[in-house]
């Protein structure tokens, strides 16, 4: 299988035999659904599609909260409505995670770029802390360039980590243990793949 739909639960640290300590984060991986099998035949790809449902109540909604599209190079032995659980995982080193990170709202430059302020004397202030500065010449070009770091929305854009290392996978409660951060809040659902 080449993925599985999961839901970011925190984050946690695990202390290795030598003592050194991973942090990690927590993955909850209910068990996901077969929702639709692609052929190529049929949609030009193969692909199979899983459904997650919402995993803090189940029975009281049946629609899936969360859809999820992996393709792969053979759908034989994939049918719909079959469960995929953690176990697919147990032989991978590796995963790739696809998420939403944190919507931020509006923000300065400061934040949002990193521009340094007036510590650091950037783009010409000296008496506005977090002002952006100058941001073009006056007679040519006579504009604003497009792609001008300037204050605005920040956050809530789709994030792919690649090579994240599976320290444990613990199968009797579907939790998965990755190590470093995930994008994304708590109670967030994530695509996790396998990563070659």
């Amino acid at each position: 299988m080449p993925g599985i739909l999961g839901k970011k639960i925190g984050m946690t640290r695990v202390v290795n035999e030598d003592g050194t300590m991973i942090p990690v984060t927590i993955i909850e991986c209910a068990p996901n659904i077969i929702t639709q099998v692609k052929t190529e035949e049929k949609d030009g790809y193969n692909a199979i599609v899983l459904g997650c449902y919402a995993l803090k109540n189940p029975t009281k909604n049946r629609r899936f909260r969360h859809l999820g599209e992996f393709k792969c190079e053979n759908t034989e032995g994939y049918e719909k409505e079959n469960n995929i659980d953690v176990n697919v995982l147990s032989d991978i080193k590796t995963v790739t995670i696809m998420s939403t990170s944190k919507g931020k709202g509006f923000q300065g430059v400061v934040k949002r770029h990193g521009f340094g302020g007036v510590g650091q004397a950037t783009h010409g202030q000296h008496n506005r802390l977090r002002a952006p500065g100058s941001i073009g010449a006056s007679s040519y070009p006579s504009r604003v360039f497009k792609g001008m770091r300037m204050a605005g929305r920040m956050g809530g854009d789709r994030v792919k980590l690649i090579n994240l290392q599976i320290v444990k996978i613990i199968p009797e409660k579907n939790l998965i243990l990755v190590k470093g951060a995930v994008p994304g809040p708590k109670n967030g659902f994530l695509k996790i793949e396998r990563w070659n």
